[in-house]
């Protein structure tokens, strides 16, 4: 699960341009500046293509926090 992190946080340190961000279970959009709604699906566009899965409109909607993101990729991803 550690390097499911490490590049969660490398993709989001990229998206948003901040080197200092630094993802844990518990991080959700309210943490990180410029993570609105109309970020948030390119976001998952660029986790998408990292972790070369299609997240559903369900899960996309419904994740509450990056703890959750990185549940579905453990359990989905082809390249984790």
């Amino acid at each position: 699960m550690d390097s499911i992190y490490e590049r969660l946080n490398a993709v989001f340190r990229d998206f948003f341009d901040d080197e200092d961000i630094e993802l844990d279970a518990d991080t959700t959009a309210d943490d990180i500046d410029d993570w609105d709604s109309l970020s948030h699906i390119t976001l998952m566009s660029a986790v998408e293509e990292e972790f070369g899965l299609t997240f559903t409109m369900g899960e996309v909607s419904g994740m509450k926090n990056v703890g959750e993101m990185a549940e579905i990729i453990k359990k989905r991803g082809k390249k984790v």
